[in-house]
């Protein structure tokens, strides 16, 4: 009986033990696993982080000139961009840029037309080649989106203001000019476009005929690894350039849209 006592005994302090272990040890299988995640607390510290990041940046750009009912033909002109700009961090991947960006292009265009005028039916050309210098001040909106380590996505988009510094018109005439036709002289097509107000000869056009202040809005995205990135965007032209309002009145309308890819490199 003593030992069936005993017995007893042993078992049922085994058992409270048992239960007090199994009371007491977590199940690590059912556990939430983010919070033995060493890189818990880093990655909800960045989700947070102020700051500012200094970039610079090169690359290409192509812009368009549309037009309408204006003397200017409508063109591509392509070259590069370089520029410096300042990121400002807020909270949840938001940021907030700006910076100074200079770009110079350069296109080619022909005007032709036949001329009925002149002492003979000929074909009137106007061939423009135009060197293009501008400086671009963007604010955008950046959104970030972490993909692997130090792999993130990103998109953009914002306005920006389009300033032109020069727009030189190197123009190649081959135009009838003025002749005696055995009883008066009559004008030919380089008099006529003279007479209309139309330049002849190498000129600025942001001088006279074009708005400096071209207001666009900027939509892009890129891609970023560690300190470099890779972006593009395209450069939406809101506002009508050509500057002589009865021209405006009549319609005459000249926009410059354009697109870029550059690589930045944080300092």
């Amino acid at each position: 009986m003593k030992r069936i006592f005993v017995t007893l005994l042993i078992c049922a302090c085994g058992i409270g033990m048992w239960a007090d272990d199994k009371t007491r040890t977590p199940d690590l299988q059912i556990a939430d696993n983010s919070f033995f995640d060493p890189t818990r607390k880093t990655r909800t510290e960045e989700a947070y982080k102020f700051g500012v990041e200094y970039r610079i940046e090169f690359g290409f750009a192509q812009h368009y000139q549309h037009t309408h009912r204006t003397s200017f033909p409508e063109m591509y002109l392509n070259g590069g961009q370089v520029g410096a700009s300042f990121t400002f961090l807020l909270p949840m991947h938001f940021a907030l840029q700006t910076g100074l960006h200079y770009s110079i292009l350069y296109g080619k265009a022909d005007q032709h037309w036949r001329s009925m005028t002149a002492q003979r039916v000929q074909k009137e050309v106007i061939k423009h080649k135009v060197v293009e210098h501008d400086l671009m001040i963007p604010i955008r909106v950046y959104y970030t989106v972490p993909l692997w380590k130090k792999l993130n996505l990103f998109f953009f988009t914002g306005p920006q203001l389009h300033v032109g510094l020069a727009q030189n018109d190197h123009m190649k005439l081959d135009l009838s000019e003025r002749y005696w036709d055995g009883t008066k002289w009559v004008d030919g097509a380089k008099e006529w476009l003279e007479s209309i107000g139309v330049p002849t000869s190498k000129y600025d056009r942001y001088a006279d005929e074009l708005i400096r202040a071209n207001i666009q809005w900027d939509l892009g995205m890129g891609i970023e690894w560690d300190r470099y990135r890779l972006q593009g965007g395209y450069d939406f032209g809101l506002n009508n350039l050509v500057k002589d309002k009865t021209l405006r009145k009549e319609k005459h309308y000249l926009s410059e849209w354009g697109w870029y890819l550059t690589v930045c490199f944080k300092l």
